[in-house]
């Protein structure tokens, strides 16, 4: 058996329809979904399998619904005895990380989700922020750029993804000039992002405030495996530290490459994406080379996965 690590992905990963197949086939799946519905008072299931889009992609809905999709895919690994050695999510999905790794139940989790995803919203008026994701250009001259435009307003590089791909985040303005300089240090391309919540930027402290409280509330338990911190890039498993981290993240560069390395330091050796969508997994295409990769969203890469995992054979339909 390889030792096996899961990835979480973050909010832009939502689709409609997302892990239906799954729902449909395993009940593990579908009491997810009861669960973190009866949680947030959101129709889950209708809204991730029927949308509309524009309910799905409104951040208070998007977050608590890839959260959900994920986690129901990690209930049916779990069924079947897929047990990872560590964990790491992107953004949002560390939160799910956390809810996989025993630390919050999914309702907790899901209407956390719900919440985060509100807080954030409400931080920056919309159209007030701006992300971009900068291409082919060092990370100290981004640094470098962000801070010549930051005259113009708050704007600091927000996620380090993998090499050669940094988003920068903050207000409008700043964020175009930074996006200017950018081009101008030499950058490949520089591309703005259709999100309307400038993450990992100082302008999330707001949040913060507000998403502190609930996280005291919540009352996080230790882990029954380590997950990687986006604000250090080290892994984590005690509640104390988890809490903070998932506070920390907020406003502070997301530091995905190096939690990819963390999980591979660990003794990883096969990254399975857990919930829609295979973005995670490009990006670890270009982080390493010392682990396969794999994801789970339906059933045909469910069972390519279990293949790989050398599970002897076929689980049969749990209808």
């Amino acid at each position: 058996m390889a030792n096996t690590a899961f990835m979480f992905p973050g909010q832009g990963s939502q689709k409609i329809g997302m892990v239906k197949a799954l729902y449909d086939e395993y009940p593990e799946a579908r009491e997810v979904f009861e669960e973190a519905s009866d949680a947030t008072g959101l129709d889950l299931a209708k809204l991730c399998f029927g949308g509309p889009e524009g309910e799905l992609n409104r951040t208070e809905n998007t977050q608590p619904s890839i959260l959900t999709a994920s986690l129901a895919v990690n209930a049916v690994l779990s069924a079947m005895h897929i047990k990872p050695v560590a964990a790491a999510g992107h953004s949002l999905g560390e939160l799910t990380a956390v809810a996989a790794a025993g630390g919050l139940t999914v309702g907790q989790a899901a209407a956390l989700a719900r919440k985060r995803g509100k807080y954030m919203q409400e931080a920056v008026p919309e159209g007030k922020g701006l992300m971009a994701a900068v291409l082919g250009l060092d990370p100290e001259k981004i640094k470098e750029a962000c801070s010549e435009a930051s005259a113009t307003g708050a704007v600091s590089p927000a996620n380090y993804n993998s090499p050669g791909q940094v988003v920068i985040a903050g207000e409008r303005a700043a964020v175009e000039k930074a996006s200017e300089h950018c081009q101008a240090m030499g950058a490949k391309k520089v591309v703005p992002l259709a999100v309307s919540v400038p993450s990992h930027c100082i302008l999330m402290a707001p949040a913060v405030e507000r998403l502190k409280g609930e996280l005291d509330a919540a009352g996080i338990k230790d882990l029954h495996y380590p997950v990687a911190s986006n604000a250090s890039g080290e892994l984590v498993d005690k509640a104390a530290d988890v809490k903070d981290n998932l506070l920390r993240q907020l406003t502070m560069p997301l530091l995905w490459e190096d939690c990819v390395h963390a999980l591979v330091l660990h003794g990883a050796d096969t990254l399975v994406e857990v919930g829609p969508g295979k973005v995670l997994c490009g990006l670890v295409k270009r982080i390493t080379k010392e682990a396969e990769i794999r994801n789970v969203e339906d059933t045909v890469s469910l069972n390519t996965t279990l293949d790989y995992l050398s599970i002897g054979c076929k689980i049969t339909s749990k209808k």
